[in-house]
């Protein structure tokens, strides 16, 4: 490969500089539908190879507007035996809409009829916590709003692959981002890794999420591996553990001591595979589970295992301490059907499920002894690249184009309140269409309602010793929804006060509220 980056980087952008040129020459990225500027200081690194020694302008630029929001001056010294990296950053202020695109430009009369090789150009607006090859802030800080307890990573098909050698590999996703190599995604786009395992574990240890590492137990959307053939990635996953837990004087522990990550990171739960009972895994997961679960739980005795699938005909017999994960896909009347799934679930077979919708969760709070974990997904979209809707919210790049999806709200509400123990609720009412949740934390007392149904209800509650506190609600028409740029439903919050105890308020139709009152 000519003027390869590095083993794994083997193309580069080769600019041809014509011989008359007498000004600036250089490229552009226009991102995804443009790309987002904001009044904000910005990182920029790129790799250069080719004879030039002057100066870089770096530009962020309106492309119908051809406004200029960003200049930043930089001197290289380049030659063509290697590449050199480069970094800087530069202020910008910020544009009115998301028709922008990023500039990289040269003297092109100092290198008339040469070529110049860039490589690796990234462009890093703020990032949550100032990780170096983080994550976008305004994007992450809505998800930290919501205090999620855990993160399950890094995906589902994500994880799988469309074949066997586009698997999620976690060593092809550590150390720098020059290294790794990346490769064909599940949906057909290149897939940098550039979000790779330690970066997904800076960030559940910058959020104060509870890692859920799920690993590749043999099944692609190609084909999959059993047996002695699955051997090989089974050892995989044991290195791939010993980089996460191991001490830092360790093979895999020192690789991650020198990726930046001097102490083990905090892992406690392992996911083998993805959707297992799915895609023609069935068969063949008792097996494959099997074999993965003794591997691990040989040398990591201290570690809880998660099954990809909670039904009986792709498991194998009863293991102990597994935590099973429950994926399912319902219109809005069945997941609200089923609100009671769980009240006859045996309390000897913890479970682990993905859910969304007011109704359900509630089911689940209430049987939180042996629903251990709650997720909803997908997380995000970009909204001039959907392939699956809804998420839980999306952007692009506009600035203030964050939209949070109804769902976003009763996950936040349901998130951000939490009792410690659920508590029994004295009534003559039935459940359907009202449907609730009582538990505390201390001497908060919160009671979760969804009026699933077309007419308002008038609530009582009672809570005994308390005589304020707060009501949050979402409501809105049944079929309203936050379309792109444009929230139209956002819970309201109002104060209540009463020296008895004793709380009144009306729930609209289709209406989601927490009472928490001390």
């Amino acid at each position: 490969m000519l003027n390869p980056l590095s083993d794994a980087i083997t193309s580069t952008l080769q600019v041809q500089v014509m011989p008359w040129e007498t000004g600036f020459a250089g490229f552009v990225n226009k991102g995804y539908n443009g790309v987002p500027v904001m009044n904000a200081t910005y990182r920029c690194e790129f790799w250069m190879r080719g004879e030039y020694s002057d100066v870089i302008t770096l530009q962020l630029v309106g492309i119908s507007s051809d406004i200029v929001y960003a200049a930043h001056n930089m001197t290289v010294n380049s030659t063509s035996r290697s590449f050199t990296r480069y970094e800087t950053t530069f202020n910008s202020t910020a544009s009115p809409d998301g028709d922008n695109e990023f500039r990289l430009l040269f003297d092109g009369s100092k290198v008339p009829g040469m070529k110049l090789n860039f490589g690796l150009i990234q462009l890093f607006p703020p990032t949550y916590h100032s990780r170096a090859n983080g994550l976008r802030e305004d994007l992450t800080a809505v998800l930290e709003d919501m205090k999620p307890s855990f993160l399950r990573f890094p995906g589902g098909n994500n994880l799988e692959g469309l074949q066997t050698d586009t698997r999620w590999a976690w060593n092809r996703t550590i150390g720098p981002v020059v290294d790794r190599p990346g490769r064909e995604s599940d949906w057909f786009y290149p897939n940098t890794d550039a979000l790779g395992l330690d970066e997904y574990l800076w960030w559940c240890q910058d959020m104060g999420m509870e890692p859920v590492l799920a690993v590749w137990d043999g099944k692609s959307f190609g084909g999959i591996l059993t047996g002695s053939d699955l051997q090989p990635y089974v050892d995989d996953i044991l290195d791939e553990l010993e980089y996460l837990l191991g001490p830092p004087n360790s093979t895999y522990g020192g690789m991650r001591a020198s990726n930046g990550r001097e102490d083990p990171w905090s892992v406690r739960y392992i996911e083998i595979g993805n959707e297992d009972d799915f895609s023609g895994g069935c068969n063949t997961y008792p097996d494959r589970f099997q074999q993965i679960y003794n591997a691990i739980s040989e040398k990591y005795p201290q570690l809880t295992i998660v099954a990809s699938t909670i039904d009986g005909r792709c498991l194998p017999e009863a293991l102990p301490g597994i935590i099973y994960d429950y994926h399912y896909y319902r219109r809005p009347d069945e997941l609200a059907a089923m609100f009671d799934e769980w009240d006859n679930q045996p309390r000897s077979q913890p479970v682990m499920c993905s859910c969304s919708e007011a109704v359900h969760m509630i089911g689940l709070e209430r049987n939180s002894d042996v629903v251990k974990m709650a997720a909803y997904t997908p997380l995000l979209q970009h909204f001039g690249f959907t392939q699956w809707s809804p998420t839980l919210y999306g952007f692009d790049s506009g600035p203030d184009s964050i939209t949070l999806s109804t769902s976003y709200y009763v996950q936040k509400m349901f998130s951000t309140n939490r009792g410690t123990t659920i508590l029994p609720v004295k009534t003559t009412a039935e459940f359907g269409p009202l449907y609730w949740v009582a538990s505390r934390a201390n001497s908060t007392y919160y009671v979760k309602l969804a009026n699933y149904g077309e007419e308002k209800q008038t609530v009582h509650v009672q809570v005994p010793d308390t005589r304020s506190g707060r009501l949050e609600m979402l409501s809105g028409p049944r079929d309203a929804s936050n379309r792109p740029h444009n929230i139209t439903v956002q819970p309201s919050v109002q104060k209540v006060t009463n020296q008895r105890g004793s709380y009144k308020f009306d729930m609209a139709a289709w209406a989601v509220a927490v009472l928490a009152v001390s």
